[in-house]
């Protein structure tokens, strides 16, 4: 399983610029004036782990494959959108495949850089987007209801998941997000659910985009999104993607450095994907061999038949036992067969939890 995440906010927050930071890739525009990605943007995205590095100098196989993020930039949203304003909300089906959303927020002054409401407000911003995602959610959900009402004369799990789609637009109608929604058990309505792709049931990550002199102090602005995300239950990322622009090109000695001098020790491409996956709750476990070394990534609580399905559907329903290693006693130890003789090396059987790191030999049948 892939992370993904889509990337919203208003025209000019910097999220373009973000977005060609972080993927490494310079093929979305950023420009001064608003609504300068036309068409969504997506790149998969290589996630950095220290830890996968470490096994793959080890075992030194024929290939390392990292587990991947994909990140979506659709044009940017403003108050209106909903009914046509700007580029409207057509581009918002594009990110309701993504696991997460991450909301950037201007969080700096430049009177050089236009903003389409004409003062900086993160939290009025947030307003905005979020007033557009949820108006968004409120017409796939009555396009939903219609249909189901149709469905509804002859098919009483239809007349039923009607009803639950009838109940959540009431939900949604009094301003409330799909994720607050209690939805009664119902198999039909579940599928109606999943084939929505509510928009508002999804995660949050707010991103608050800040210039250089901001990345190592909390301004005010930052500090309200803090606020309001705690209010919340949702994280916070803190960003220079100026910054983040300028670290492209340069070495991983060059990064650190230049990191340093502004007192962070992490660029924003990593402090996003481990926040996405604090948020998402999400791990990641090795597999590793002559062959390749490789990441997976699986939600956190995972038995081991779970696992395994994520390299292979075969895996989960053959599931015989997981031979485990934890990271540390395989770095420690060097290779398999010496972890298996200093007795680290742990037979696990279907009830097995997951653990994030753990190196992984799965048996099964065929």
């Amino acid at each position: 399983m892939a992370l993904s995440i889509g990337i919203v906010g208003l025209p000019n927050v910097g999220k373009s610029t973000l977005f060609n930071a972080l993927t490494k890739a310079q093929n979305a525009e950023a420009a001064n004036y608003p609504f300068c990605t036309i068409e969504p943007n997506k790149a998969t995205v290589a996630v950095p782990d220290k830890r996968l590095d470490a096994l793959a100098e080890i075992v030194k196989p024929q290939r390392v494959l990292h587990a991947t993020v994909d990140f979506i930039d659709i044009a940017g949203l403003v108050r209106g959108a909903s009914k046509g304003e700007g580029l409207g909300n057509q581009f918002l089906a594009n990110i309701r495949e993504c696991a997460a959303i991450l909301e950037v927020v201007r969080c700096f002054d430049d009177e050089n850089i236009t903003h389409v409401d004409g003062a900086i407000d993160p939290l009025r911003d947030i307003e905005t987007i979020e007033t557009e995602l949820l108006l968004a959610d409120i017409q796939s959900a009555e396009k939903r209801y219609e249909r189901l009402q149709k469905m509804a004369k002859g098919d009483k799990d239809a007349k039923a998941a009607a009803e639950e789609v009838a109940r959540l637009l009431e939900h949604m109608n009094a301003g409330n997000p799909a994720s607050t929604f209690e939805a009664r058990e119902s198999d039909a309505f579940q599928l109606a659910w999943r084939e929505m792709g509510l928009l508002t049931a999804k995660k949050i990550i707010y991103c608050a985009n800040v210039d250089e002199t901001g990345i190592g102090e909390e301004n005010a602005h930052v500090l309200r999104v803090r606020e309001l995300a705690a209010s919340r239950g949702a994280d916070v990322v803190k960003i220079c993607a100026k910054i983040e622009e300028e670290l492209q090109g340069l070495s991983d000695e060059e990064q650190a450095e230049m990191l340093g001098s502004y007192g962070i020790d992490e660029s924003g491409l990593v402090s996003i994907i481990r926040t996405g996956y604090h948020t998402l709750g999400l791990a990641s476990y090795f597999t590793a061999g002559e062959k390749e070394v490789r990441a997976w990534t699986i939600k956190q609580g995972w038995k081991a038949p779970q696992g395994a399905g994520v390299i292979h559907t075969d895996f989960e329903r053959g599931f015989i036992r997981a031979e485990v290693i934890a990271y540390d006693d395989y770095v420690k130890h060097r290779s398999e067969a010496a972890c298996r003789s200093a007795g680290v090396l742990r037979v696990e059987g279907k009830e097995y939890v997951m653990q994030d790191g753990d190196v992984v030999h799965f048996l099964f049948n065929v």
